[in-house]
């Protein structure tokens, strides 16, 4: 016993959760578990989940073990993908809700859902990019682990596909400021792959409005922007070449907010 603790003790990554299927496929069954936890090594964190004694546990642990134990199909995404990246550093911070994206039928687990985190972690199970797609996720390091989580190309994306419902117009208009320095041939491939003409409507009458130098190398003729009009705010500033309806900021259809 000794020696399966002192392995299992000495490749813990800091501030993450062990699922108790993952400890089983490792040999650590529940009894081992329950033993562990009445020597105050481990502490049970909801039901099936485990933590370290004297480690703080944090949102990023938690969806550590939902990626690399579970193999759930959750990557961080949207504004918190941004945010992480640096991108989104002029919005208060604070308890900031953490976006997770999966595919379609993702569920999480009963313990990561229940669990205080210090800050509301939502779920978006979208099709936004096709199934299996892996384009425009990576991997960012976060000490002792690594996530699985959206590029600045992506994270803007699914940022936007959350207008109005659960992310404001103008700060879709902020973090789109940002985006100065996204790769024109990530931008070009995951256009081409998005399957909402809203968000890729969206994309690019924020992206034009603000100038961002990389637009002029994307090939729009190849982007399918669907047919109809589309509207964010129906009695707000109509876009014609988009044929999309968006609010109207500070009264002037042409003024767009600069990051801070």
């Amino acid at each position: 016993m000794s020696r399966k603790i002192n392995q299992l003790l000495n490749h813990w990554p800091r501030g993450t959760v062990y699922a108790s299927s993952w400890l089983r496929q490792k040999g650590i069954g529940s009894d081992l578990v329950q033993n562990y936890k009445r020597r105050n090594w481990v502490y049970a964190l909801g039901d099936n989940a485990v933590a370290r004694v004297g480690d703080k546990v944090t949102w990023e642990g938690g969806a550590y073990a939902l990626q690399k134990q579970l193999g759930l199909k959750a990557h961080v995404g949207g504004k918190t993908a941004l945010e992480m990246s640096g991108y989104a550093h002029f919005i208060p911070m604070g308890k900031t809700a953490v976006f997770l994206f999966g595919e379609p039928g993702t569920r999480l687990p009963q313990w990561f859902q229940k669990y205080s985190w210090g800050h509301p972690v939502y779920l978006v199970a979208t099709a936004l990019f096709p199934e299996k797609g892996q384009v425009g996720l990576t991997e960012k390091s976060q000490g002792e682990f690594s996530l699985t989580m959206a590029s600045p190309e992506r994270a803007i994306m699914e940022a936007l596909s959350l207008v109005p419902q659960n992310q404001s117009f103008e700060e879709a208009g902020l973090l789109m400021g940002s985006m100065t320095t996204l790769r024109p041939k990530l931008v070009q491939t995951l256009l081409m792959s998005c399957r909402s003409i809203k968000v890729k409507r969206l994309f690019m009458h924020l992206a034009e409005k603000l100038n961002h130098r990389w637009v002029k190398k994307l090939d729009l003729a190849k982007v399918d922007f669907g047919k109809g009009k589309r509207k964010i705010d129906a009695g707000g500033h109509f876009d014609s070449k988009y044929q999309i309806s968006v609010p109207r900021l500070n009264d002037d259809p042409g003024k767009y907010p600069e990051p801070l």
